[in-house]
């Protein structure tokens, strides 16, 4: 059988996961990782949006490792120091116990399992220089959320392409009860994961977002 272009894709963000070492990340093998997230691909397969192409700011779907076989959450400092542009590694500019502070915030529930996938992904850049908290009011209207800061590293893990000069996004989804806001861009070349406030717009900064999150059967 033929693969389908989503096929190609999902084979590519399996590889792209491993060659960030997420597998060593979940406690599993690099067969075994892929084993695991393998029944995903039917479930993308069977959304037709998985295949869409509505531009730049778009991503078809985008698959999401938070947690390790034993059912414990993937240190998210760890996984954004394996992020990259080119050969230059990302970084969190928070200690790891003060960025395990922010978690999805209630309107948002996270699958359980190793991984899950995001659909129809999208990194906001009609929302440059547009605070956080009117961001997420309008997304809210428009039935989509806000990205974790675990989906956020996700993504530009598998498509570090997404995170562009002055096109870069906030992470509405994860808070740590103050008016902080997580937020990935570009800083001395590397992706940077920081934050800003909730009523602070930034002329480089938009608020990605996706459709829906789809469990592993």
């Amino acid at each position: 059988m033929t693969a389908t272009p989503t096929d190609i894709e999902f084979d590519r963000q399996i590889r792209a996961l491993t060659e960030a070492g997420h597998p060593g990340l979940t406690g599993l093998s690099d067969d075994d990782f892929a084993a695991a997230l393998e029944p995903l691909r039917a479930v993308v397969l069977a959304h037709p949006e998985s295949a869409a192409d509505h531009g730049e700011d778009h991503i078809p779907f985008v698959l999401v490792v938070t947690r390790t076989a034993q059912g414990a959450s993937i240190d998210a400092h760890e996984a954004m120091s394996r992020t990259a542009l080119g050969t230059q590694r990302g970084f969190a500019d928070f200690e790891p116990a003060e960025l395990a502070r922010f978690r999805p915030i209630e309107s948002v529930e996270v699958p359980d399992g190793i991984g899950y996938a995001l659909l129809n992904v999208d990194t906001g850049t009609e929302y440059l220089n547009v605070t956080p908290a009117t961001a997420l009011t309008s997304l809210t209207e428009l039935g989509r959320t806000g990205l974790t800061v675990a989906e956020g590293v996700a993504l530009i893990t598998v498509r570090p392409d997404m995170l562009r000069k002055n096109k870069c996004f906030s992470l509405l989804s994860s808070r740590c009860g103050d008016k902080r806001v997580p937020a990935l861009w570009i800083s001395q070349r590397r992706p940077k994961l920081g934050w800003c406030w909730n009523g602070n717009p930034h002329t480089w900064l938009g608020s990605a977002s996706t459709a829906g999150r789809v469990p592993l059967p």
